[in-house]
């Protein structure tokens, strides 16, 4: 049995056992590989030539836009099979769990999702608030042959209260305006499941300071004792020492909080000579780094949390977290995976090829986003599951592991073969090899 086929063949479970229930179990997994397949942009339209062209389905092009904006794709059912699908998901006995927003720039004024939204990493020659779509994604962190991937696990599209107020047709879903939801609430609505999913183990959510802040730690610690934060300290925070045990014996009410260290500014001044050497990976590379680590309290958080600063040259950096039994080597090299999530969303907007889609309704939109973290998921996967490391094609100074293009590379070797394709003798009509292999050159 085919591995890749072996990946795609669980999602045709998730439809009914109807006619039509049974053809779009049929075109699933073959939606996905024309996804992961580098031959074009995932545009709709573009999808449909691919399967018929590449894969030879006899595909009516009606049918296969209104499945595309289907309403009945239940992608709550859909994603908890592919997270049954990942190879040993847990890090040193943890769930790591990356959590981010980022925006989907569009030019359609009817879009689903759109909105002016404030682009805090904007250049100078680049609008402040630019059109464009918010969305807020959730993904595993884990090591994948020697390097940290990214795999997403789900997301949400953020839409601004006063669009909702106003009931603009770009919040729309079915004619309906949505209750609103802020950030913080979406990724705990995304958040709880997953840890549901995988119980019996703590997830270690990592983001940067934007979420990591009692909007999010009260929700998730009110409904899951044992998740845990880890993100980045604003200078401007104080800490606070435990209180100490005569406080605690005194008459009255117990001290919640013990004496005020200090700003984060201020008391990374005066512990800078006591760091220390550890070596930390981070970044693909052995590097050694000077840190301190102690225990405060935060008020913002009302519990106590591990702080660890980080000195360079002239500059620094501090981490909290809310686990703490983390070591320094791990706050550092956990946070340092985090910016795989940036590199996911270029990899999902940029060589998946989501932000060149030309979707305009609710359910087209969502459809396809789904479809396209689904197909970046099971790349992935595959990765993780074959047993040599894939080549890297295009060589790079100062990097040594493959890349997202290189597994792509890889599935499309097996999901164009006769050996793969022969797998599905009443539904392909492989076309002819030489022709497949001269589109793919064109695209290489």
């Amino acid at each position: 049995m085919s591995m890749l086929r072996d990946l795609l063949l669980p999602f045709q479970s998730a439809f009914s056992d109807s006619r039509l229930g049974r053809e779009r179990a049929q075109w699933f997994p073959f939606i996905l590989l024309a996804i992961m397949v580098p031959f074009t942009s995932s545009m709709s339209s573009n999808l449909l030539r691919s399967l018929q062209t590449l894969f030879g389905l006899d595909v009516n092009a009606r049918r296969f836009y209104l499945f595309m904006a289907s309403t009945q794709l239940a992608w709550d059912r859909l994603w908890p099979i592919a997270w049954n699908l990942i190879p040993s998901p847990l890090v040193d006995g943890r769930l790591i769990l990356a959590l981010d927003d980022t925006l989907n720039d569009k030019t359609g004024k009817r879009i689903f999702g759109c909105g002016f939204f404030f682009d805090h990493t904007a250049k100078v020659n680049h609008p402040t608030y630019p059109w464009a779509q918010n969305i807020v994604m959730l993904g595993l962190l884990k090591p994948i042959k020697g390097r940290w991937a990214c795999l997403p696990l789900g997301c949400r599209f953020y839409h601004r209260q006063k669009d909702i107020a106003a009931g603009k047709i770009n919040v729309r879903r079915h004619g309906q305006v949505p209750v609103f939801q802020s950030k913080m609430a979406q990724a705990a609505a995304m958040i709880l499941p997953v840890a549901t999913h995988f119980s019996g183990h703590s997830p270690l959510i990592v983001c940067d300071s934007w979420f990591g802040n009692n909007g999010l730690w009260k929700p998730l610690n009110a409904a899951e004792p044992s998740i845990h934060l880890l993100s980045r300290l604003r200078s401007s925070t104080v800490l606070y020492a435990e209180p100490a045990d005569a406080a605690r014996t005194a008459k009255g009410r117990p001290r919640k909080y013990g004496d005020r260290c200090g700003s984060v500014t201020e008391l990374a001044t005066s512990l800078r000579e006591q760091a220390q050497r550890h070596t930390v990976q981070l970044y693909g590379k052995a590097r050694e780094i000077r840190a301190y680590d102690q225990i405060f309290l935060l008020k913002t958080l009302r519990c106590p949390v591990r702080v660890v600063w980080v000195f360079r040259k002239t500059q620094w950096v501090a981490f909290f977290t809310t686990d703490l039994t983390l070591s320094v080597t791990q706050i550092v090299e956990y946070y340092g995976a985090r910016w795989k999530i940036e590199a996911g969303f270029k990899e999902i907007k940029q060589e998946i090829g989501s932000a060149r889609s030309q979707n305009r309704t609710a359910d087209a939109v969502t459809n396809h986003l789904h479809f396209c973290l689904l197909a970046t998921t099971l790349t992935w996967i595959y990765a993780d599951r074959i047993t040599a490391d894939p080549k890297r094609r295009h060589i790079v100074k100062g990097r040594t592991s493959f890349a997202f293009s290189d597994v792509r590379k890889l599935i499309t070797d097996e999901a164009l073969s006769s050996h793969f394709l022969g797998l599905w003798p009443h539904l392909c009509q492989p076309p002819h090899k030489s022709f497949t292999q001269m589109l793919m050159r064109m695209v290489a």
